[in-house]
């Protein structure tokens, strides 16, 4: 058995899904992973993929042709999900993702590659992406801007899965002509875009934070009017907790302007 270790990103699998179907072991003979073992197996050979960013660009290029934007769209969000690290083993996100492109480019239609869900490792990357879907789809509606001092706007989130590229995405069809910053500061990554220029993902370690910390006077100015306004349009009688935290949950409200005035209190 070959396994091949790749990173855990989009690029990183697409270019181990490169390197092992250029490897000519046999699709059987194969496992890709994200995670270097904790002990190494008898008669398994292992080997480290380095990102290719080509590699994975021809990836994408024969997964879109083949597939279509849809499905392609699937694979990407499951690439993107949180590794499952609990006791239940599950499939290696990457190897499910490496095993349904084969089975993909087998099919007489590779779109409908994720309509055989009896098929473990495709079952596995449906419910990969919908987990990613599911929180990114939370996240177009529950993130919030706040303009700092130097004009930017600023957006900080803290997501179970690696968000950025859709976010990123979304906001810069949405918001052209601003520069934007958002931050997932569990992974120190953030999307950055200059106005009237395309997105990027960018490593955040040595940035400043305190200069994250300063916002307009503006931009605090309309916090208190919103957060009077919510407030004040608040029923006493007919406040619900529960409700509230299973439409909004808990995890995404340290991030809400709102809610870190209450807290405050």
């Amino acid at each position: 058995m070959y396994i091949f270790i790749c990173e855990d990103s989009i690029d990183g699998i697409f270019s181990g899904v490169y390197d092992a179907w250029a490897s000519r072991y046999g699709h059987t003979n194969i496992s890709l992973t994200t995670k270097f073992p904790d002990n190494y197996s008898l008669f398994c050979e292992y080997i480290t993929v380095e990102t290719d960013y080509e590699k994975s660009a021809k990836v994408a290029r024969t997964l879109q042709n083949r597939m279509g934007e849809e499905t392609y769209s699937e694979l990407c969000q499951a690439a993107c999900a949180l590794e499952y690290t609990g006791r239940k083993k599950m499939l290696d996100k990457a190897d499910a993702i490496y095993k349904t492109i084969v089975l993909a480019l087998s099919l007489p239609d590779s779109s409908k590659v994720l309509h055989y869900l009896g098929e473990p490792y495709v079952n596995r990357v449906f419910q990969l992406s919908r987990c990613m879907g599911n929180e990114a789809h939370h996240l177009l509606g529950f993130l919030r801007f706040q303009e700092l001092e130097n004009g930017v706007l600023l957006a900080r989130i803290h997501p179970k899965n690696n968000v950025l590229a859709f976010l990123g995405e979304h906001f810069s069809d949405r918001l052209p002509l601003e520069n934007f910053m958002i931050y997932d500061e569990t992974r120190r990554l953030a999307v950055l875009h200059p106005r009237g220029h395309n997105f990027f993902i960018t490593d955040t370690h040595g940035l400043d934070l305190e200069a994250l910390k300063h916002l307009s006077p503006k931009e605090l100015e309309y916090q208190k009017l919103w957060c009077r306004f919510f407030d004040s349009i608040a029923v006493e009688a007919r406040v619900n907790p529960k409700l509230q935290n299973q439409n909004l949950p808990k995890r995404f409200q340290k991030d809400i302007i709102e809610f870190q005035r209450q807290n405050r209190r």
